[in-house]
């Protein structure tokens, strides 16, 4: 049933920063609705990972109508819900809960977000060989999203190489072995060079964010031969962006799919059809202007 007004909300760590607040409620605004969005921080309410639970239920028996889930949560909340949606399910990990009928219902729009940012931002690019640096909760849906939208062969590279191994085991069960594997970090050189013409470079750790700045992996190793696709939004232009369109690749920023798996939440909490490129358009205005924050101090907020 079709309502007028929602309460949402999102849980994870070190939250405060969020734009997700400012997309939803503006685009609830946009269709005559009226949508509350809560942060719950637990840096700021002293619970653990672990006691995501406790959230989700306090949050049930508070009336939300769902909420979004980011680090380090996105796996913990799996074992609390009662469904989850055939995505979410083959990728262990959960970045969107909706109550309906009393239950809790776990989706991940990460993977529709970033498929239609990708295919938006780098229609034409060559899919044969991906190389993705990072496996954690952003990097598994990205590696679902390549692989779902053709791309050959996906070597995934971290600093923690169980999760590299973990993560290309996921991908074998989902898609086949011959398209996926792992690889030591030390390896990222050559595994750049064999990508060149053929494929490219996702970028899904945290460096390259306002609080990680730098490059996450050396600026030689980037050619004209690949394209290069950065998961962090905050800020848009990444030292490693810069980097990549200064070796003349195709780039692509973290914006679409912060925007894009916004757009798809919006739909799973309300029922109705958001405007992507009015949330997409949104998101680069907060971009911009939080960017002046950190530059500056305050500035007006967006009307």
């Amino acid at each position: 049933m079709l309502k007028d007004s929602y309460l949402v909300g999102l849980i994870g760590s070190g939250i405060g920063p969020s734009l997700s607040p400012a997309l939803h409620e503006r685009e609830a605004g946009r269709q005559g609705l009226r949508c509350l969005y809560r942060l719950l921080d637990l840096d700021v309410i002293g619970v653990p990972p672990e006691g995501v639970g406790e959230l989700l239920d306090a949050a049930r028996l508070l009336g939300f109508d769902g909420l979004n889930i980011t680090h380090p949560c996105k796996r913990h909340v799996v074992e609390h819900l009662d469904a989850l949606d055939p995505r979410a399910e083959a990728l262990g990990a959960v970045n969107t809960v909706v109550f309906q009928d009393g239950r809790a219902v776990g989706h991940n729009t990460d993977v529709t977000g970033f498929a239609a940012s990708f295919a938006r931002g780098l229609p034409d690019v060559p899919l044969e060989h991906v190389v993705q640096l990072g496996a954690g909760g952003a990097g598994a849906a990205v590696a679902h999203a390549l692989l779902t939208l053709g791309a050959g062969r996906i070597t995934v590279v971290d600093a923690l190489p169980e999760r590299a191994d973990e993560l290309a085991g996921s991908l074998h069960r989902a898609f086949g072995a011959d398209r996926a594997a792992a690889a030591p970090l030390e390896l990222l050189p050559e595994l750049l060079a064999l990508a060149d013409g053929s494929g490219g470079l996702v970028h899904a750790t945290p460096t390259g964010m306002a609080a990680h700045p730098g490059l996450p992996l050396p600026a030689d190793l980037l050619h004209p031969g690949l394209w290069v696709a950065e998961v962090v939004y905050r800020p848009l232009e990444t030292d490693l962006l810069r980097a990549a369109r200064a070796a003349g690749c195709a780039t692509l920023d973290g914006g679409g799919m912060a925007a894009f798996q916004a757009a798809d939440a919006f739909r799973l909490f309300t029922g109705r059809e958001p405007d992507r490129a009015r949330m997409l358009a949104h998101l680069a205005h907060l971009a911009r202007l939080t960017r002046l924050t950190d530059l500056t101090g305050p500035v007006s907020a967006p009307q």
